[in-house]
This record gives C-alpha cells, structure tokens and sequence, in this order.
C-alpha cells in the first residue's frame, strides 16, 4: 500500500530572503521533492524550525505554490548540471523520490550532487523492508543506501512504514463510489504513521548530530488490520464500509514501538484522529459532492 509564477519572475532565481534564527546559524538545507506529499511536509517543517531552506522544483508551475520563507530553485534529478545549481552553498539535503523505476538511478544522480558539491549531511527518505524486496520499491530504495553510505558523506536513512495519508489517496475513491476498499493484505497489520509525524523526524535529522549514520525504521503507534481498518472507517463515514482481500497476500506482522514518539518529542498522530479529521473523504458520492 503502500507548491503565483509571474509575480516572482523578477526574483533572481526564485531566491527568497532566509529567515534568522535566535541563534544565527546560516546553514542551508535543501528540500528536494518540494512538491511531494512528503517533501512539502518537510519542507513546512523546515521552514518552522530551520533558519536558511531551499525548496526544489521541476518546473515553474510547482515553483509558483511554494510556501514563503524559504529560497527557490529549479532543478531535475536527471538534469546534473541544474542539481550543482541547487545544490550550491547547500549544508544539509533531504532526498525523496517516487517509487518510479527510474528512482535508483535519480536519487544516485543527487547523492553524487551532494558529494560533489561538498554537502555535510543527507538525510534519505527509504522505505521499510528497504532490501527485504529486491524486485520491488523498497529493494531499489537499499541501493541508494548502500550508495550514500559508500560515499562517506554523514546521513541519516529513514525507513517509514505505511503513510496515514495513503488510506485517503488510495482507498477513499473507492469507499465513496462502492463502499469498499481493495488490498492483497490478508490479515497482516500495517503500523500507520503520518507524514507530518515523518517531517518531523527528518529537519531534527538534517540538523546531524547525534542523528548522523543512524537508519531509523518508522512505525505509528497502532497496528491495525485492513478488517480494522474497514471498521474505523465505517464509524468515521457514517456507513458501512468492507474491506475486500485480492489474493494472495503474505501477511506477516507489524512492528509497533517507541521510536517515533521519542525522535519527535510528542505524541505521534493516530488513526482514529487521522480518519476523525478526514471523515468527509469517506461518505458516500452524493455527501461528498
């Protein structure tokens, strides 16, 4: 289961002027990915915590919905050559990508950006099961791993577990339209988290420090089956909503622990207020319209 252009053109590079911090530090982060449900999380983090941030773009479209405090460029993985622009004077990098099959090659194209451009620390967004599944995302994910660490620059690998958001994104069209969502889950549990929750996790990581040569694995603090999950779903919309199993489905485990509560210093979000929070996605067509 897994951000207006034309009022910005005269800004030299889309540059924006950084905002200070009470301790004066002018190290620069780069956000790669800006546009992303989880690089513009970070980016929003970064931007309430860091003092200097740089937000990267593929094209002017994204470039003109970036947030305000932070710096833009215009980059593309496959373009090096515009990756050195955005990476120059750059501190700390948080690379993301889209489980594309293009991503082992992309994400290697930033990681030999930042080593070239003499960038301190990269923080990784990997995925869990990163090299338990070569054939699939998770597997191409552990060699970039393998690349980063090979290079010798600091980072620090984060491997979340299923996002909060994805339940709206991938299963409520289908709650709303048949009452049912669809999934090869069996009865395995997923330890759900929220991307806001990953955020943060990642600006404290791209301060380095004790977070240096640390891979931290990322679960929510509840596990729950799809079954479950159907009926938190139902309470929240008002109906009732199935889950329906497509064979076949592993099923296995999931991990819950105290990890993600501690990296974040807070509670982490939870389902019932994930779903709570967004109850309108899951009625039915005509409530939803």
């Amino acid at each position: 289961m897994p951000l207006m252009y034309a009022a910005r053109r005269s800004w030299p590079e889309f540059g924006r002027p950084p905002r200070a911090t009470q301790n004066g530090s002018m190290k620069m982060i780069l956000i790669t990915g800006a546009s992303g449900s989880v690089g513009k999380a970070v980016l929003q983090e970064a931007i309430r915590k860091a003092s200097k941030v740089r937000a990267m773009y593929r094209s002017k479209e994204e470039a003109a919905k970036a947030p305000s405090g932070c710096e833009v460029r215009l980059a593309d993985y496959a373009d090096k050559q515009s990756l050195g622009k955005a990476l120059d004077g750059v501190t700390s990098v948080f690379v993301v990508c889209s489980p594309i099959p293009q991503l082992v090659e992309l994400e290697s194209n930033v990681v030999d950006g930042c080593k070239e451009s003499g960038v301190k620390h990269v923080v990784l967004n990997s995925a869990l099961g990163a090299g338990d599944y070569p054939k699939s995302f998770p597997g191409w994910h552990r060699k970039v791993e393998d690349k980063l660490k090979a290079t010798g620059m600091s980072c620090t690998i984060l491997r979340p577990n299923g996002f909060l958001q994805n339940i709206v994104a991938y299963d409520a069209p289908s709650i709303r339209s048949q009452g049912a969502f669809f999934a090869a889950m069996g009865d395995a549990k997923v330890s759900y988290l929220d991307i806001g929750d990953i955020a943060a996790v990642a600006v404290k990581a791209l301060q380095g420090g004790a977070h240096s040569g640390k891979t931290y694995e990322l679960h929510g603090p509840e596990a729950i089956s799809d079954q479950e999950l159907a009926k938190r779903i139902s309470r929240v919309a008002g109906r009732a909503v199935n889950y329906v199993d497509i064979p076949e489905s592993q099923g296995g485990g999931a991990k819950t622990d105290g990890l993600l509560k501690a990296l974040i210093e807070r509670q982490p979000v939870t389902l019932d207020q994930y779903l709570t929070a967004n109850a309108r996605e899951f009625r039915d067509q005509a409530a939803f319209a």
